[in-house]
This record gives structure tokens, sequence and C-alpha cells, in this order.
């Protein structure tokens, strides 16, 4: 089968074919057709199987008819990420360039007052992700009631990101008899409660069993040390065994450790970058752009590079963290061994990963063989003095010189005195100059009294009253009232 039998306008064709696709993918086989029918889609297959082009190039189709109004856009795309959105605008701009389609991104980190532009001009297809959408409708320069076509992509995404309560809501705010076009990489419960509610009689497309990784792919795991250093360590001397590699994507679970593993290999001299959802909008574009034209042969990332990211030939994947969630592990490792290139993918386990391990391989049906010993028999090194980072040395500093003695007492070292001396000093210092005290009389059988306004070490004046410079004020009459 070939594009010209699914149905395609000459005008698209005709771009599919400069872009130099000649044979659709199973997916876009079965979902096109259905798509044309404007019947509702519920699409299941695994990351890199071409969904984006299933439902842009039907959708280019469809809209070569009719007009876009001003802030009432013909059709939405929601997508997770910004990264996702950005390259489904440039699936469009690619396939349709001989249409007269207008299309709008509406993600974060970028002017609102840019994008309430192209709105009110009108647009054929909005792409944006959940939270910005919602915004731009709150201020009043959005309408939904024009939107025939709604496609959710990457849901199981939209859901481990908390973006659910507003898919839902979103749903509710556009026309009942559009069309939805629903892609996931997996269904879980939630996912398809909602298929459930919003879709009418959809025709369900499922390419691959669900869950499934490719078997282009090799797999590995790596036994290491819980210890921070000693797991970088492990990540470097992994990097440099490995055989082949032209390029590779770091995955941590932590921003922060996105960070700090970027810092650990940019100072072992490995040409890297970082991508993370803390960083602006045009950071993140330029390191994706540098990793993908070979600027930089590593990216350290979090889970926003799992998903539908366009690297077409990432040789190898690294899993710095075994995620917390099993799909995200089918994702990430998606990412290599990609349309029918073979890829390698290796997973650091330590000893807090045996959940997350079981988790994995009970979801992706197999066993996943260890690189060199298993985490039973691995024997650890200390990593090298130099990885320690200087944190580590100021809280040894400061815990040798707060060695407990044996009644409980810190121990000063060197000339250092104890927190308490040294306020004594400072007060001392602080006095003026104090004649010796006389000696006083013994008193019998009398108690020293102590003014319960003051501290026995309060040294300060005694205040004075006003004594004879009554104020005028004071003196005054008053009248009573009657």
């Amino acid at each position: 089968m070939n594009f010209s039998e699914l149905g395609l306008s000459p005008k698209v064709l005709e771009a599919v074919t400069a872009s130099g696709y000649t044979t659709p993918t199973p997916i876009q086989a079965e979902a096109i057709p259905r798509v044309l029918e404007r019947r509702d889609v519920l699409g299941i297959a695994q990351t890199g199987t071409g969904k984006t082009a299933a439902f842009t190039l039907p959708m280019i189709t469809l809209l070569e008819q009719g007009r876009a109004r001003a802030r009432m856009p013909r059709t939405l795309i929601l997508e997770p990420t910004r990264e996702l959105a950005a390259q489904v605008e440039e699936s469009f701009v690619k396939y349709g360039s001989g249409q007269k389609l207008d299309v709008a991104l509406l993600i974060g980190g970028v002017s609102f007052g840019d994008q309430d532009i192209k709105i009110t001009r009108g647009v054929d297809v909005l792409i944006a992700t959940p939270g910005r959408l919602l915004d731009h409708f709150e201020r009043g320069k959005l309408l939904l009631t024009g939107i025939e076509i709604l496609v959710i992509d990457e849901a199981d995404r939209m859901l481990d990101m908390g973006f659910i309560p507003d898919i839902e809501r979103i749903c509710k705010m556009v026309p009942f008899t559009r069309q939805t076009l629903f892609f996931s990489a997996t269904m879980p419960p939630e996912i398809q409660r909602i298929t459930d509610t919003f879709l009418h009689n959809p025709a369900r497309i499922e390419i691959a069993r669900q869950s499934t990784t490719a078997e282009t792919i090799t797999q590995y795991l790596v036994a290491s040390s819980h210890h921070a250093a000693e797991k970088r360590e492990t990540l470097r001397r992994l990097m440099r065994d490995a055989t082949d590699v032209k390029n590779g994507i770091i995955f941590c679970n932590r921003k922060s450790d996105v960070q700090i593993v970027f810092k650990s290999l940019t100072k072992h001299g490995f040409s890297v970058a970082a991508l993370h959802g803390d960083m602006d909008q045009r950071a993140r574009t330029l390191a994706l752009e540098a990793f993908r034209n070979g600027t930089t042969q590593y990216l350290v990332a979090s889970d926003v590079a799992a998903r539908g990211l366009d690297i077409p030939d990432v040789s190898h994947v690294f899993n710095y963290d075994a995620p917390h969630h099993s799909e995200d592990y089918v994702h990430r490792i998606g990412r290599t061994g990609r349309a029918g290139r073979l890829g390698t993918a290796y997973t650091l386990i330590t000893s807090a990963d045996d959940k997350s391990l079981a988790g994995i391989e009970s979801l992706i049906k197999k066993s996943i063989p260890w690189l060199g010993p298993t985490l039973a028999e691995a024997v650890f090194e200390p990593a090298p003095r130099a990885e320690r980072s200087s944190r580590t040395h100021r809280s040894d500093r400061t815990s040798s010189r707060r060695t407990p003695r044996a009644d409980g007492e810190a121990k000063p070292q060197g000339d250092r005195l104890p927190r308490a001396a040294k306020t004594e000093r400072k007060v001392e210092a602080s006095r003026p100059e104090q004649r010796e005290p006389q000696p006083q009389p013994a008193m019998q059988n009398k108690k020293p009294q102590h003014s319960p306004r003051h501290r026995r070490d309060d040294d300060g004046p005694t205040p004075v009253g006003f004594g004879d410079q009554m104020p005028g004020f004071l003196t005054r009459g008053m009248k009573a009232k009657a």
C-alpha cells in the first residue's frame, strides 16, 4: 500500500512525495481512511510509529474547504509538552506547504500578545498545551464553539502530568458534534474512562501490543551504587565503554539531577546539553536543536524528552534513574531504534530500584539481561576524590569541627571558641569601661531583690522619669462631658 490509496488530496500527496515518503506506517494506513470518513478514532501505538502524520495528513485534506473566523479556530490539537506541540506545528508547515492554512501555537514561555494577534486573525489549526489554552480562554480571547476536529495526543502522558481535569474541561467546552481523534501509547484505566466518556463509537486501531518495546532495541541493566558520586562514575564509565555511539540521551527522574549530571559530564569532557521543564523556552529550543544537528553528542533530560520528539537517529539511551512509572521506560528507550534502526538502551539499577525494575519487566513481558554482574554480585568501589562535591567538603569540615565530646558538649578546634564564649566577648567589648565592683556588706536574713522587669545581666542605664520636666499637656485641665 502507498499513500495514494488512502484518499488524501492531490496537494497533500504532493507534499508527502516531496518529503520523501512513499509507504505509510501501519497506524497511518489504518487511521487516515477512518479520519477522512469523519469517524472518531482511538489509536494505540508505541512511540515512533508515525502517529503525528496519521492525524495531520487527513486533517489538512479536510481543511482544504472552509474558512477560519476570528477567535474561533476550526481544529484543536492538545499536546502535553511544548516540544511536542512545536513538532506538530512543523508537520503542518511541511505537509501543508501548498495550502493556505493558518496555524497558531499556544504554549508557555512565549508572549501572550503575539499569540492573541494570531488568534484574532483567525486560525484553521490551533495547537496548544492545556494550561496555556485555558489561560487564553479565561481571558476571553478565544472561542471554542467552532471546533470541528479535536485531537488529544499522548493521552497517557497527559495523565502522568496531571492534565486530565483540564482535558475533561476542554472536552465539555467544544461542540458535541465535533470529531475526536485520541492517541495514546498505553491505556491505563483513567484513560479508558476518558475515551468511554468523550468518544462516540470510535474506530479502535491498535498497531502494537500494548506497552511493548521495539524489537530493534537491545536492552541492558547495569548495577550501580546508590551513592550519587559513585553512580555518576558508573554512568561515565558506561558511556566510555559503549560501542558505536553516535549520540545518546541520558534520562533522569528529577530536574535537579539533570543539572548535576550535566555539570559532571561537562567537567569530564563530554559534549553534552541539558533539557528539563524549568528551563525557559528559548534555552530548551537551543539545547534540542544542538542535539539534533550534532553540535552536542549527548542530551541530559527529564521525561520532557521521552515522548514525541522528532530525533530520528538516536543510537543510545542511558537511564541514569530507573523511571518511577513503568510506562515511561517504554517511551524513554523508544527514542532509539526508530524507523527500523538498531538502538541500545542501558538502565542503571541501585538497591532502591527493586519495585521499579519489577514493574518494568512485568509491563514489557520479558526480563532484561544484566551487563556485567547483577546487583547482588556487584562490588562497588568508592568514586574518585575529585568527584566529591564542594557541598560534601563543607559538610565534612563542619562535622569535624563539631565532633561531640563524651560529656555531650562540642569540643572547640584550635583557637575557636564556642558560640556562647564569642557572644560574651562581643558584649564585653561593646560595654564602656567600668569601675571595679566594691565589696558589699553582708546582709543577714535578707534575700537579694531583682526587678522583674529587667534581666540580671542588664547593665544598661536606669530609665529616667519625667521628674521636674513634666510636659505641659499633662497639667492641662479637661472639661467633663455633660
